[in-house]
């Protein structure tokens, strides 16, 4: 079976197509992100006949209507939006929105004496060689002769010249006759199968996500309001990045600033919080997920289509359908108070900025519980502690670490069929968080020199949490220090490591070795061994002056010691004394990791 088409259209047909809606280009399938010269390159190659390579649709397949009808399904378009779109800006005149959202126009100027495009300019509009907008020419109003006249008199060319400039014309008006290859997808294909024929065909290696092409079909449907749904997707996200866009997207979008999905969804525009911040994928696969109950995006591809999975039929009901289930779901990912509410759980775990939980899919899943548990009518208060345990499972067994689809497909069917979803969460604690995982897998883990462990930032949580000071801090607390993103230093010192022939990266930089220190602090201690700098500091503080840590009382220096996990002995360490710091260090750290998680229940 021929998996795709390959089919030659003029310019002109193909621009005819789009402008019919036979090719469907999804809405803000992409902000316009190409500048002029770009376009005007465009124009260049086809003017002189270089291929341009081709663009890529995916037929939708046919759909089965309720009277018995079949509706012939779109193509959409998922590969060559900004050739397309450069096109109708040169060559229609056409305006694009860019990614700022405005919609503009790109112009293309061109001099016909030296065959030149260029992107239009004040100068080039004063010179009478230059046509300053090639769409001029295309017009339908183009009166040729008329044209050729003025021309031919404003640049004081004879006869025989303006017969030279007449040819370059009709050679311009050829680009709308080039052929721009069209690759048509075929509509039985699965997701996965598209998703390869695309990147092997695409010149430029460029990868589109499973996500990429569900937006591309829903943003391509206006009839069950896919479209509207990808702009609830598109701008929500667009609008955490840069709020200061609101603005812009109501005065440029007045047909969606008048929707009840714009009201429900700029208040982003003043959320200050960045612990969770979702792109369309998270958004898209969250409300999928939590609303659908099935982890795989594939699936919301077949569902959109109005694929019956029993049959393998494409029914329209079963695409309304789908489209209705998703926007519903996409509402309530983007409502205000579903949002703070799930940041308002994930807090007590100490999460104080976006840093400290670093896998978006445990974020996404965390939402995706959230929403699951609220629609079965759970208590806030068991939703709360059963989505922070999870949160906290998921992290430390990597459970949605590299590919999460069957992982999520597998959970959340899990927690929508359990009479209580509890017990799924303590079956999952009994079966990876066993005494052997705390004994011997964790402390392992935490053998790493990677500061960017989700092991040590769930330390860093425990401690936040607990409100701890940071190391020797008589007053700063390592929640502070992290909200102003506060610096990790060595206990043992890196360049005293050094020193000592302790040399190597994974070496000096073990997480064991890592705490938070005011840079204050850390600057007194320079490359001295714990020994040293410690002598210093337990000198002061029995003499009751604050020495370089500002902590003046034995019991509470001895306190701060124990919150940030220090082993017994470490005042009178040296560097023969590291390996066995580190053993001890870890299996403390695992200590207090544990208490926090246990603490959660």
């Amino acid at each position: 079976m021929a998996q795709y088409s390959v089919n030659n259209y003029t310019v002109e047909n193909l621009l005819g197509f789009i402008k019919a809606g036979d090719i469907a280009i999804p809405e803000i399938q992409r902000p316009f992100v190409w500048d002029g010269s770009k376009v005007r390159d465009l124009l260049d190659s086809l003017y002189q006949g270089y291929p341009i390579g081709y663009i890529i649709v995916w037929q939708n397949p046919d759909v089965k209507l309720k009277d018995g009808t079949v509706s012939t399904g779109k193509r959409v378009l998922i590969d060559g939006q900004q050739r397309i779109m450069s096109l109708s800006a040169a060559i229609v005149g056409q305006e694009v929105t860019g990614e700022d959202y405005k919609k503009h126009r790109i112009i293309i100027a061109f001099n016909p004496q030296t065959e030149k495009f260029e992107v239009s300019n004040n100068a080039l509009e004063k010179s009478p060689a230059w046509i300053t907008d090639v769409a001029d020419v295309f017009s339908p109003s183009f009166r040729r002769l008329s044209f050729l006249r003025e021309y031919g008199s404003l640049n004081n060319l004879d006869d025989a010249q303006v017969d030279e400039i007449d040819a370059v014309i009709t050679r311009l008006l050829s680009i709308q006759n080039n052929s721009l290859g069209v690759i048509v997808l075929d509509q039985n294909l699965d997701i996965d199968k598209v998703t390869d024929i695309f990147i092997r065909i695409n010149s430029k290696g460029v990868v589109l996500s499973q996500a990429d092409f569900v937006m591309s079909k829903i943003s391509a449907n206006e009839e069950y309001g896919g479209n509207i749904t990808r702009k609830c997707i598109d701008y929500f996200c667009h609008l955490f990045q840069r709020p200061e866009d609101l603005g812009i997207i109501r005065d440029n979008d007045t047909q969606f600033s008048a929707t009840p999905e714009y009201k429900a969804l700029a208040w982003v525009a003043k959320e200050t919080e960045d612990i969770y911040q979702t792109s369309y994928t998270d958004v898209l696969r969250v409300a999928f997920t939590s609303t659908f109950g099935r982890g795989r995006l594939a699936d919301l591809v077949a569902l959109l289509s109005g694929r019956n999975f029993t049959t393998r039929e494409y029914q329209g009901e079963i695409a309304e359908e789908s489209f209705k289930k998703l926007h519903d779901g996409v509402m309530d990912v983007i409502n205000k108070t579903n949002f703070q509410r799930y940041i308002m759980i994930l807090k007590p775990l100490g999460v104080v900025n976006g840093s400290l939980i670093r896998s978006q899919n445990v974020l996404n899943f965390g939402c995706i519980l959230y929403l699951v548990l609220r629609r079965r009518g759970i208590e806030d208060s068991i939703i709360g502690k059963l989505v922070r345990r999870w949160v906290i499972i998921t992290i430390l067994t990597g459970r949605y670490s590299g590919s999460p689809e069957s992982e999520f497909d597998y959970d959340v069917k899990r927690f929508m069929s359990e009479e209580n979803p509890a017990d799924f969460v303590d079956r999952t604690e009994a079966g990876e968080l066993s005494d052997a995982f705390w004994d011997s897998v964790l402390p392992m883990r935490l053998n790493t020199s990677v500061a960017s462990s989700p092991y040590f930032n769930i330390f860093l949580m425990a401690q936040c949490k607990a409100h701890d000071r940071g190391f020797l801090s008589d007053q700063i607390r390592v929640e502070d220090m992290l909200d102003q993103r506060g610096d990790i230093h060595h206990l043992f010192p890196k360049a005293y490591l050094i020193r000592n022939h302790i040399d190597s990266r994974g070496q000096y930089n073990q997480i064991a070795n890592y705490v938070l220190l005011q840079s204050e602090i850390n600057t007194k201690i320079k490359d001295a061994a714990p020994k040293t700098y410690m002598a210093g500091i337990w000198d002061a503080v029995r003499e009751g002056k604050p020495g370089i840590s500002g902590i003046v009382d034995e019991k509470d220096l001895r306190r701060n010691l124990e919150e940030a996990c220090i082993p017994e002995g470490f005042s009178d360490m040296t560097f023969e004394d590291y390996d066995r710091f580190l053993d001890a260090r870890r299996i403390l750290m695992v200590k207090k990791i544990r208490a926090y998680y246990e603490s959660l229940k």
